[in-house]
């Protein structure tokens, strides 16, 4: 009879490295490490995204903090006075309204604009009759200062909501009707020839053919737009004068109060919306267009 090894596992004991997933805990069901590994890789993108804007942030307001303590200027306040009036102005409740009433007048102003500008710069595109003498006088106006159009919404409007809201639309409509003109002038006349040979042609090649070549051109055009809208409706707010609430009063009463803190408290909401607005809408819609397309541009991004 043959002797039975004692060191022998049993036979229903597990190999070595079984009830694992590839590098997990022991047991751990492979959908967890999968979730895990997904997590790790998500966090590492956003940390990518997220590490040079808030290093550069970091980094002002450390210099910041340097010039104040060493005395450099002295009207410059520190970091946390101006984080106290913003806390004070938020508390009070003049910052939330304030922004609401920027961010209503900017999107409404910005949506004005992108209606009239998209068309226009596909009218200036097809119709070279139009686009002789308009064009140049778009991209001269584009060059003028929000400051200059501001007297002149005033004197035909008044210092009025119609006024701030002129000034938007004489600050965003060149510059995005002048992208989106160049966006569909660089559309590869093959496609064009292309899409007529198949039967798209009049609107149905604008619709199907010419828009869609030029749509990332069109997204830096109303990118930049917004851009010029948002500039444009605080130079509105801070010198127009109007009673309405917004984000430009708010610059002003620091202004008047002769305290540099209030108005650079004013001056970080407004930087803070354009960056949000940039890297948490712009940018995401023009990596996504960019990426539909294959253009290597959007894994640089």
């Amino acid at each position: 009879m043959p002797a039975v090894d004692s060191a022998a596992p049993p036979a229903d004991a597990l190999p070595t490295g079984a009830g694992r997933s590839g590098g997990g805990r022991p047991g751990e069901p492979p959908d967890g490490a999968v979730r895990r590994g997904r997590a790790r890789a998500a966090a590492m993108r956003v940390a990518e995204r997220v590490g040079p804007g808030c290093s550069a942030v970091l980094l002002v307001v450390g210099l910041w903090q340097l010039v104040h303590l060493l005395g450099l200027s002295p009207v410059l306040p520190a970091p946390v006075a101006v984080l106290r009036d913003l806390s004070d102005a938020w508390s009070a409740g003049t910052l939330g309204s304030g922004l609401l009433h920027s961010l209503g007048r900017c999107l409404a102003g910005f949506a004005a604009s992108a209606a009239v500008g998209v068309p226009l710069g596909l009218l200036l595109h097809r119709s070279g009759l139009v686009r002789a003498p308009l064009a140049p006088l778009l991209s001269a106006f584009q060059a003028l200062p929000a400051a200059v159009l501001v007297p002149i919404a005033v004197i035909c409007l008044g210092t009025s909501s119609g006024a701030v809201y002129l000034v938007v639309l004489l600050g965003a409509v060149p510059s995005v009707a002048t992208g989106v003109l160049t966006a569909l002038d660089q559309v590869p006349p093959l496609l064009v020839r292309a899409g007529r040979t198949m039967g798209a042609t009049g609107a149905a090649g604008v619709r199907h053919v010419l828009l869609p070549a030029a749509l990332p051109g069109v997204v830096a055009a109303l990118r930049q737009g917004w851009a010029f809208g948002w500039r444009a409706l605080m130079t509105a707010e801070l010198m127009a004068s109007t009673p309405l609430p917004g984000l430009g009063q708010l610059l002003d009463a620091g202004r008047r109060s002769g305290r540099l803190s209030p108005v650079l408290a004013a001056a970080v909401v407004i930087l803070a919306v354009g960056v949000v607005v940039e890297a948490g809408v712009f940018g995401p819609v023009q990596r996504r267009v960019l990426r539909a397309r294959g253009l290597p541009a959007a894994q640089e991004r």
